[in-house]
Parts: C-alpha cells; structure tokens; sequence
C-alpha cells in the first residue's frame, strides 16, 4: 500500500500545514522524514521494553534516563545533526545505546540441543546442554541425547561483579564443547529466566544461585522426625517469590501426626493465602498421586530441612531414580545431609526435579525489614496502623498486632515474621 492510500494527510511540524494526497508527490522528503518518525517511536517502545527486562550485566542501563535520549535505532545516533566535538553524553554510553538497539532488533540465533552455534565465537563442534550438578569447579553437563557428560568450566567465566558467589549452577543453560577424553568444557553460560538464590553463608552481601531456570518451587516440610519448622516455609516462600516462582508446600510424613486435623490446622493460612499444600508420606504412598500431579511438566526445586524426605517422596513419585536416601538420627531427631549438592533429575512425566541439599537456615540476600511486611500478604488485609512506618512490632495501635490478638491473622505468621524481622538489616 503505498504513502498517498493509508495517509490522509501530513502535518508539516515546522510551518503547520497540511498536505492532501494530490501533495505527496510534491514533497517526498517531508513524507519520508514523517514516515521514519513514526517508525522511530516503535522502535523507541520495543527498546525501552528491553530495557526493563534486562540483568545488570549485560543490557541493564545505569544511572537516571535521561529525557530525550531514547534509543531509536542504530542509525539514529548518526542522524541527530550533532557536532563530534559538542558530545551531549558520554562515548560509552553512546555505544552502550547502540548495542542496546542491536540486541533487541538481532534476528534470533539456533540454540537447540545438539546443534552448532553459527555467529558465535565458540568452535564449531559447540553444543547447548543443561547443567545436572556443580561440584568444585567441576560440572555434569546432559547431552542430547540425555548422557551425562563432565565438564570444566572456561576460566573467563566468573562471577565476579555479578553479585552472586558462584557463576554456574544446576539448572543452566550453557554452551559447551566436547573436548577430548570423554570431557567437555563449558564455554557460555546462557541468560537464565529464573533464579532461587540465597544469601551466602560467609559473604553477607553476596547471594548464591542453588538453582537456576525452574518454574516452581516445592517446599517440603515434615510433620515429625524431624519436628515441621514453620519459619523456613515462611522463608522459602518469600525466596520463591523475589525469585518470581511458584511455589507448593508439601508436609511428609503425615503418617506420624496423632490426626490429620491437626496437619489442616497447621496448614489452614497457607491454604487462605492461595498456596497449595500436599499432606504425603513416602511410607504409605499417601498424596504420592497429587504430588506426580504437580511436577508433570515443570522443572520444580525441592527445598526443606535435612532429613524432610525430599529426595524419599521423588523416589516415591518415580521409582528407579538414583537419588540417595538416608533414616534420622534417632538422637538429634535431625536429618543426615544425604545430598551434598543441587542436581537435576528427568522425569518421565516430561518434568524435572532438582534436589537441594537439605538445610537449618535459608537467609534472604537482599531484603531489608521495610520491604519485609510486603511478603505477608495478610497483613494488607489488616485495619490501618496509626503510623505510616509501622514496623508492626511493639508500636501503639497496629492493625496488624491487633489482627494477630483476634485471630484474623495466624499467630505462627506473626512469630515467623518477628523472627525473620530481627534477622534482617535495617
């Protein structure tokens, strides 16, 4: 369709005037330079977009926008009638533009298991695979054709600058080489989608990614042996959430509750709050049906306490997965560390599931006690405190301390929040 049939008209911004479509012909430049307009103000939304979503270290801009200066394209920095020597910002972040608008508009590269990666800086015979397990350097890359295959990780690939502690986990898509002697090395590690981390043990201020690229989370918690521990659920769910995943509690070892009622009371404002909660045992096959259910076709985190029984209910789910399983001890009434490391494990149910190393503490990077109240949704349900600041902890007229005292609002929320809220930064 050309110009003169789908414009009725252009608006001249220099001199006001309107031009009809007999005009056209007689001011071709005037209609190019509106038509590159209009497509420039697309392109400037699909790059702003992006710019949203992108990580800090590859697309995410730094500093204040800056009005004015939007990405329009590569070829927009060259058409601003700007003198090289009357720069309105600095070179870098010229380029940085640039790559910007290069990224979002590049035509999309062939990434599928087993084939080559043209374009790229890598060899040739470089390959896409998902990472099984990490292990001191040392990773177990699935091929594809679904073999494990160990691999070193390529010593320019760091996690330094990144905020994380580590810069390969299990769940990650990479690109890796065969190499030679039955081992590989891994030579890209792909934008990941999703991310569970946690704060790390010894570096405060840095998290560690346990999985990467899942779509939920399953919280396992057992009812005793060892006793069920309501503030790492509570933990785990505001991990999941920051994390943008999904996220299931399932409480083991329901066999050993003196009544299934009081399994409910435990679980009821979870259920209110819209999660779902699985009662299961490995023992007696109870939910093992439910809990198939909810894996089919998502890569889901198993999370809990030491000796919960994660790694017994997906042997349940699917049996003849080599997953390592061990009892409790009988003194502590604690669970053994029976997996040592995050690995991922295919189902035949077209899911996957990733064991995580069962833990005591879980510790949130990045949160402070004022962001804390927002990952209760409860609390917004309460009557409005006097002070705006609330910390909803010993100050007068809370709304949420009195939702607490008549029972709106679970007490065992209340007192993992107080305890979450003395472990966090101000």
């Amino acid at each position: 369709m050309s110009p003169q049939d789908s414009w009725p008209f252009v608006l001249l911004h220099g001199g006001g005037v309107q031009l009809s479509k007999q005009d056209f012909s007689k001011h071709p430049e005037t209609v190019d330079r509106y038509l590159r307009g209009a497509s420039r103000q697309e392109r400037r939304g699909q790059i702003e977009s992006a710019r949203k979503k992108a990580v800090r270290r590859n697309l995410e801009p730094k500093g204040p926008r800056k009005k004015g200066w939007d990405a329009l394209g590569e070829e927009a920095w060259d058409d601003m009638g700007l003198d090289a020597n009357e720069r309105i910002m600095p070179i870098d972040e010229n380029d940085r533009r640039k790559d910007l608008a290069r990224a979002v508009f590049a035509p999309p590269r062939e990434t599928e298991l087993g084939t080559s990666m043209p374009g790229t800086d890598h060899p040739e015979t470089a390959v896409r695979g998902t990472v099984l397990t990490v292990n001191s350097g040392l990773c177990t890359v699935e091929t594809g054709d679904g073999s494990p295959l160990p691999c070193t990780i390529r010593s320019s690939i760091t996690a330094a600058e990144t905020g994380f502690t580590n810069a390969v986990a299990a769940g990650d898509e990479v690109i890796y080489t065969p190499g030679v002697a039955g081992a590989g090395i891994i030579e890209q590690v792909l934008p990941r989608r999703s991310a569970l981390t946690r704060q790390d043990v010894f570096l405060k201020h840095l998290r560690q990614v346990v999985v990467a690229n899942a779509d939920q989370v399953l919280i396992v918690a057992s009812w005793r042996e060892p006793v069920i521990w309501l503030e790492l659920i509570d933990r785990y769910l505001i991990a999941a959430r920051r994390s943008g995943l999904g996220a299931v509690v399932c409480v083991n070892k329901v066999d050993l509750a003196e009544s299934l009622a009081e399994v409910d009371g435990a679980m009821q404002p979870y259920r209110e709050l819209g999660f779902e909660v699985i009662k299961a045992s490995a023992r007696t096959g109870q939910g093992i049906e439910s809990l198939r259910q909810t894996l089919e076709g998502k890569v889901t985190v198993l999370v809990g306490m030491s000796g919960a029984g994660k790694s017994s209910l997906v042997t349940a789910v699917q049996p003849g997965l080599t997953i390592r399983t061990s009892e409790v001890r009988a003194q502590s009434g604690e669970g053994r560390h029976t997996t040592t490391q995050a690995a991922l494990f295919r189902l035949a149910n077209c899911g996957a599931v990733v064991d995580t190393p069962g833990i005591r503490e879980f510790g949130i990077a990045g949160l402070t006690r004022r962001e804390l109240g927002g990952y209760f949704p409860e609390f917004a349900r309460a009557t409005v405190c006097r002070f705006a600041d609330c910390a909803h902890m010993a100050e007068p007229d809370c709304g949420v301390q009195a939702a607490v005292a008549s029972g709106a609002i679970a007490r065992s929320r209340y007192h993992s929040y107080t305890l979450i809220y003395a472990a966090l930064p101000l």
